[in-house]
């Protein structure tokens, strides 16, 4: 089930904060930026850099991705391995707010997220 439009507002906001703190700055983001994604309960961050085979077009590079469980009212939390499939974060993979997730990507304790 899809967030609802105040959810994805109150996630956008929390987000926009994330990206104001955790962005490079203007100068750089043409060779390396960041973004994120909402679809349906998932929120996915990623990095934004040229090709190297093209550098005139982009790619999304996964850092770390999160879905919201209504029926746990819990956040599960992602990272994508080597085998480019997503993982549960094992050292928390729930937590109960958004908030409690980019911290944990800011934080990236075990450098799962950004390396």
């Amino acid at each position: 089930m899809a967030l609802s439009e105040f959810e994805i507002k109150k996630c956008e906001k929390e987000l926009e904060a994330f990206m104001a703190i955790r962005r490079p700055p203007v100068h750089i983001r043409p060779e390396l930026d960041l973004g994120y994604r909402i679809e349906n309960q998932s929120i996915e961050i990623f990095e934004i850099r040229p090709q190297w085979q093209n550098p005139s077009e982009t790619m999304e590079l996964p850092v770390a991705k999160t879905t919201y469980v209504k029926t746990q009212n819990c956040w599960k939390v992602y990272w994508q391995r080597s085998d480019l499939k997503w993982h549960a974060y094992e050292p928390k993979p729930k937590v109960k707010r958004l908030s409690e997730f980019l911290e944990l990507v800011k934080e990236d304790r075990y450098a799962c997220f950004f390396g």
